[in-house]
């Protein structure tokens, strides 16, 4: 075992004393050390309970002959960070997570892992960890929040975005917005649409690196804990019998979790996040490879912000399992790759079925005959940029408008709440990207406004920064290049025509070629937003979007 690196022999005797020096005991260590990798907090209500899970986790470790070890992990609340300049750190955080569990397992020479995230960054992060340094690990984490209630309706985070903008837009009165402020979120856990947090912890689920009702189970259940121990239990099984992060996330895997992601209709984030773990892992992965996956995969959910239901109601409703029977169906799923259960995913789901619905459609009445993401390429977008499809309304699957330019979010969000944007507009936020903002600021504060005023049916956004899942309309982020990195988002003027096509995976900016070339020739690189601290180091080192957005 890695762990008789510090418990074996007379050498490791000084290791060993701070071992006891800790109040573990000679019988302790001569069990497999576990390290319990919580992201447990105060200020993030998706990771406020994690300390209660990480205890259940711990449990099932020792009922299965092992020994817990808990260890800290940070963890930023997009929410909370949304809209300033605290969002500039959240993308980023995801190499941080990563770096600091690398740090932790090799220092300390564990054997196995179990993560207990739950939130953005944290869980692509943590996994990230495992598959670079492929250990025995497995996901356990804290489960969606309740919906709230807003009007007699259930709600949740993005209709609280939306309100802003219904508010701005004097469509509702300020005790109404204080009346969604206090309810829509509820209590703990991962706020509970098919938002960034929600999709990473399906799609762990639906890669096999988590059990079976990771993604679903509401953080309050008493499931919750009891998925936690049986997490604790199932990691001895892999250490003992060596089975390795990438044993699990392999090709065959992540086109599973590619097939789910297209079903289910998770935020575009989990673009950024696959890309990233598989490069972690060594697995070729592209963007094309997205929108063939998309092609012949049928959307079924339309969970919040696409729909009126929530993360419970998916829970209800047969969850991941039952998502992955209707794939199974039409044979989109490979059933014989292996999980972390011990059992192969085809033997996870069987007797698998949808309960209702309203909340997973059957593959034969699907929303749509085609997949939740579509990558869209054209001269604005030469590697590509990424929109939710699902989310989109039929009739701006289609658009074209005049281009409003803004070189950051803080300059747009001020001119849609100054009402300054009108139906058929093309709204262009660029200066945001990965190198550019940096850090790669989510967008849910626009798109929210333009939501909550009406205007998601006749105005599109487009930025080389990126959307929270909780964004829907015509929001099409991660354009590549980004414009910091001499991209043509960066020539783009105001009142050029753009030209968006959903369906043909096209997006186009309708200036010729001779004129883009005389507007390179006369561009100038603007200054960094940010010449000190980590986040310029990060701005150095980070790649592109289309390229998931890691740091080498």
């Amino acid at each position: 075992m890695r762990s008789d690196n510090v418990t074996k022999g007379s050498e490791r005797a000084p290791n060993r004393s701070l071992f006891y020096a800790l109040g573990y005991t000679p019988e302790e260590l001569e069990r497999p050390l576990i390290g319990v990798v919580s992201a447990h907090s105060e200020i993030v209500p998706g990771h406020m309970h994690l300390d209660k899970v990480a205890e259940a986790v711990k449990a099932g470790v020792r009922m299965a002959g092992g020994t817990p070890i808990l260890i800290p992990a940070i963890g930023v609340c997009d929410g909370i960070a949304m809209g300033h300049i605290g969002m500039k750190y959240s993308l980023a955080s995801r190499e941080l997570i990563c770096d600091s569990v690398e740090t932790m397992l090799m220092a300390h020479q564990l054997d196995g892992l179990v993560l207990v995230p739950n939130c953005d960054k944290i869980v692509p992060g943590m996994v990230m960890a495992a598959v670079r340094m492929d250990v025995p690990a497995i996901v356990c984490s804290g489960g969606p929040m309740l919906a709230g209630t807003y009007g007699g309706e259930e709600v949740s985070l993005s209709k609280m975005f939306e309100a802003v903008g219904s508010y701005k837009a004097g469509m509702i009165t300020e005790e109404q917005l204080e009346d969604c402020t206090q309810n829509c979120c509820p209590g703990c856990g991962s706020c509970s649409g098919m938002y960034t947090a929600n999709s990473k912890n399906c799609l762990c689920e639906a890669s096999g690196i988590a059990l079976p009702g990771n993604g679903t189970i509401p953080a309050v259940y008493a499931k919750r804990l009891q998925l936690a121990k049986h997490s604790g239990m199932a990691i001895m099984h892999l250490v003992k019998n060596n089975i390795t992060a990438r044993q699990i996330i392999n090709e065959r895997s992540i086109r599973n979790a590619l097939a789910c992601d297209m079903a289910l209709g998770c935020s575009t984030n989990s673009v950024l996040h696959l890309l990233a773990i598989a490069t972690e892992a060594g697995i070729p992965l592209n963007l094309e490879l997205f929108n063939e996956v998309s092609a012949k995969t049928p959307n079924l959910c339309h969970l919040a912000p696409a729909g009126p239901t929530h993360m419970p109601d998916l829970f209800a409703a047969g969850g991941i399992p039952a998502v992955q029977a209707e794939l199974a169906k039409k044979n989109l799923l490979d059933l014989d790759v292996l999980t972390v259960s011990g059992k192969t995913l085809g033997e996870n789901i069987k007797g698998a079925k949808i309960l209702n619905t309203k909340a997973i459609r059957p593959i034969e009445d699907p929303y749509s005959e085609t997949g939740g993401l579509q990558i869209l390429w054209g001269n604005i977008a030469p590697d590509g940029c990424v929109v939710k499809r699902s989310a989109v309304a039929p009739e701006m699957q289609q658009h074209s408008g005049p281009a409003r330019v803004f070189n950051s979010e803080d300059e747009a969000i001020s001119a849609i709440y100054a009402g300054k944007i009108v139906p058929g507009d093309v709204v262009v936020i660029r200066y945001e990207g990965p190198k550019g903002g940096p850090g790669m600021r989510e967008m849910l504060n626009p798109t929210s406004a333009l939501a909550g005023m009406g205007l998601d049916k006749c105005v599109a956004l487009i930025t080389d920064g990126r959307f929270s899942g909780a964004s829907r309309g015509a929001s099409i982020g991660h354009v590549s290049p980004e414009a910091a990195s001499g991209g043509p988002i960066g020539l783009v003027e105001e009142g050029d025509t753009i030209s968006i096509d959903i369906p043909n995976a096209k997006i186009t900016l309708q200036v010729s070629d001779e004129v883009l070339a005389q507007r390179k020739a006369a561009y100038v690189q603007p200054e960094p937003n940010v010449k000190s601290g980590w986040l310029a180091r990060y701005a150095r080192m980070v790649t592109s979007a289309n390229l998931g957005a890691v740091v080498k």
